[in-house]
């Protein structure tokens, strides 16, 4: 039988063999953030586990017979004697790009500006690049050819093998966690970065690629309407400067435009892989938003020193302990565990006083859920220590609340969510 594609996706990860991800000036085509996070994520999805279940299932027909019955019976397939002019067009991007595995574009009618690309499952079958027709009638061929190697780079970066493994782990209708949420829309939209980045290889214009962009975004004819690359470039600094001084964040799996327009800008005019990094630093910290507010900012620092000072107040912090403040900090932040080990390493009662005196200036109504937070931590490992339960009292009071009433949040605690630890028992 024939290895299953997204099999090849661990000893990938593992390779150092980056000859498909070098430019010719020597500059890397992928992001190491990218391909970090894509290994955590199929390590997480305990990826070579489901794909040898997927491969003893696997029956004589292709489960990827959807999307080629869907292209063949419904799209436009370019032949060599059907649609030579884009035909010749596809092959030189792949040629260029140094992609040699087979590969199907199909044309759909669609009035939507947008193009996609399948990856194929097994060895030897092809994949599948579609274009839709509403981009003929805004493209120049150097802008399809951009397109056309956007998707071509997905296919190599082999991210859409990885989307199929979460689709499968993850369907539609299933609830993903939050720990995994944001780590996979930060993959995603890291992909499309390095899919640009294959764009730009097809054309090495940039001006091309920003036009492209604009045409994508807007569905404008830009030439009709007289707008100049000038103008596009003046614009997209301006909107860039919105998303850089923490007022805007990319909440979708496609980076916003100016974010993708200045990476792709960096990516053809650094000189080096040490001034490609720097440059897109400034531009990954805006991906790396959850929060969007001065309030998540303290709320994440909350949950994180009231989660130590409690869990280190019986003089032992146990895994239980760590956990549920990693969940806790899952919401707010993409690396909740890197982040706990900052705040641990800096002054943790300090930064614990600023958080709590500036989210009761912010929005006093949140000390009923920090009280419940730091009782959620005493419960976490099933053992309730006196000490804790006397810093639950003296917390109470600091935010306002008398024992009593600290008391009955503990003990309304206890009965809905109190389960004995099974040492204790046996």
């Amino acid at each position: 039988m024939a290895e299953n594609k997204i099999s090849s996706l661990w000893n990938w990860f593992k390779s150092s063999d980056d000859t498909k991800c070098t430019t010719l000036n020597s500059l890397p085509l992928s992001i190491d953030l990218e391909k970090q996070i894509g290994e955590q994520i199929y390590n997480a999805l305990q990826g070579e586990i489901v794909e040898d279940v997927l491969r003893e299932i696997k029956t004589g027909s292709s489960s990827d017979a959807y999307w080629r019955s869907n292209m063949e019976g419904h799209s436009l397939k370019v032949e060599k004697a059907l649609l030579p002019d884009f035909y010749h067009l596809c092959h030189e991007v792949k040629q260029k790009l140094g992609f040699d595995e087979p590969v199907d574009f199909y044309i759909t009618g669609d009035s939507t500006v947008n193009a996609f690309s399948v990856a194929a499952e097994d060895e030897g079958e092809h994949h599948i690049v579609n274009i839709n027709s509403a981009l003929f009638n805004l493209m120049t061929d150097d802008e399809l050819k951009f397109v056309v190697a956007h998707e071509l780079g997905h296919l190599i970066n082999k991210d859409t093998a990885l989307a199929r493994l979460i689709n499968f782990v993850f369907p539609p209708d299933a609830n993903t966690p939050v720990t995994l949420q944001y780590k996979i829309r930060l993959h995603q939209q890291l992909a499309e970065l390095v899919a640009d980045r294959y764009g730009y290889m097809a054309v090495e214009n940039i001006d091309v690629c920003v036009t492209a962009f604009f045409k994508m975004a807007s569905g404008l004819d830009l030439a009709r309407m007289n707008v100049s690359i000038d103008a596009l470039l003046d614009d997209n600094r301006r909107r860039l400067e919105y998303f850089l001084n923490d007022k805007g964040m990319s909440r979708d799996s496609h980076p916003v435009n100016p974010i993708r327009v200045q990476a792709l800008n960096i990516f053809a005019n650094a000189q080096s892989k040490e001034e490609l990094d720097n440059g897109m630093d400034e531009l990954i910290c805006i991906l790396l938003k959850v929060g969007d507010s001065e309030l998540d900012e303290y709320t994440a620092k909350f949950i994180a020193t009231a989660g130590l000072i409690v869990a280190n107040s019986d003089d032992e912090i146990s895994k239980e302990e760590v956990d549920q403040i990693i969940s806790s900090l899952a919401s707010l932040k993409i690396f909740p565990r890197k982040y706990l080990e900052e705040i641990a390493e800096a002054n943790v009662t300090e930064i614990f006083g600023e958080a709590v005196n500036n989210l009761m200036r912010i929005n006093p109504g949140m000390r009923d859920g920090m009280l419940q937070y730091m009782i959620t931590i005493v419960l976490s490992d099933k053992i309730i220590a006196k000490n804790e339960v006397e810093l639950l009292y003296r917390f109470g009071n600091d935010i306002g609340f008398s024992r009593i009433e600290v008391a009955n949040a503990i003990a309304q605690s206890i009965q809905r969510n109190y389960v004995p630890s099974l040492d204790a028992i046996c």
